[in-house]
């Protein structure tokens, strides 16, 4: 497959910037800290494979992320960036103010969002989403009123469940993980309430008041360090955390999910839906800066191949839920033609 043909809008801005853009060696990647091990797996492949430097990888979230590569065009700016949720419309607004306006989209696959405890916990935890909503929300109903939340051990939400305290620790307000918890459980959490469907209260109520997550004590922003949150729960059994699928599925010796609705994570239990907190994940390239930076074009090559995503590839080894065969054919010629994508809604 061909690279795209720049249009000469594009072709004028890779000449003011290929200067300062072509003194930089490596390749500089940010973003989600739930899409920085398959990006820096791609990266260690694409070094081994070429002997080309490896690309610097930053974890620094979905939002930071977006902040760092809309900012411009040239070496001072960052080439891609990782995401557990798609662009927002005000991202791609900023990126448009700055000149970045040719960005390639590409979802590599599907993860879920996993609660997980350590292995020396021996409950069989196994979490309604409402749970989920009562133990971490801000505020819940309390004698029929929507109040500031009073729960301070399992057992006071669910007597069969155990009677410790609730602790939980999770992402930061910016990263994508944050983000796509917040609507996958608790949205879906806050809406099973019988205060909240019986009293029909819509969509838009339940993201105003469904969205904060507790500052009390009982859930910990832990940062974007996902091992940090791996340290803590083995450091505290009766502890959970929450961050995305790969990073359980990397310490299956330490940690267990805890199972949503009765379905445990799994690839399986992903890619076939029926786990219920389940999203997309992303990565984005600056249009503008390949064929200027180094071995951009062969290292998005690199993240393409069969070898990287296809079902059994080495990023499915690292707990990626690949995408359909037609799916991700439809991507490689996409994002390899260097296809802009579209404001998004």
């Amino acid at each position: 497959m061909s690279f795209t043909k720049f249009s000469v809008s594009t072709l004028a801005l890779l000449a003011v910037s290929a200067t300062a853009a072509a003194a930089r060696d490596e390749i500089r990647i940010v973003g989600s800290s739930t899409v920085f091990p398959y990006t820096q797996a791609v990266a260690e492949q694409f070094a081994n494979n070429t002997g080309a430097p490896s690309p610097i990888v930053e974890s620094t979230g979905t939002g930071g992320g977006m902040k760092i590569f809309c900012g411009g065009i040239g070496e001072q700016h960052a080439d891609i960036t990782g995401a557990s949720r798609a662009m927002k419309a005000s991202e791609y607004e900023l990126c448009q103010e700055n000149g970045v306006t040719e960005i390639s989209e590409a979802m590599i696959g599907f993860d879920g969002l996993s609660m997980a405890v350590s292995r020396t916990n021996d409950f069989p935890w196994d979490l309604s989403l409402s749970e989920i909503y009562l133990a971490l929300g801000a505020q819940v109903p309390v004698d029929g009123e929507w109040a500031d939340n009073p729960y301070k051990t399992w057992d006071q939400i669910n007597p069969e469940l155990p009677a410790v305290e609730i602790l939980a620790y999770g992402p930061p307000p910016t990263s994508g993980t944050r983000d796509a918890f917040v609507e996958l459980a608790m949205h879906a959490g806050c809406e099973e309430l019988a205060y909240v469907h019986d009293g029909g209260f819509d969509g838009k109520w339940v993201k105003e008041n469904c969205s904060r997550m507790r500052t009390d004590g009982p859930f910990v922003e832990a940062g974007e360090n996902d091992n940090l949150i791996v340290q803590r729960l083995e450091a505290d059994p009766n502890a959970m955390g929450i961050f995305g699928y790969s990073f359980l599925y990397e310490n299956l010796d330490k940690l267990k999910g805890v199972m949503i609705e009765g379905v445990e994570p799994s690839t399986d239990t992903i890619a076939d839906k029926s786990y219920p907190v389940s999203r997309p994940l992303f990565f984005y390239v600056k249009n503008a800066h390949r064929g200027v930076i180094p071995n951009l074009n062969e290292f998005i090559e690199e993240y393409m191949s069969d070898d990287a995503l296809e079902a059994g590839g080495y990023l499915s080894e690292r707990g990626l839920v690949a995408l359909s065969d037609d799916r991700r054919m439809e991507l490689q010629d996409a994002v390899l033609n260097g296809n802009a994508m579209t404001a998004p809604e």
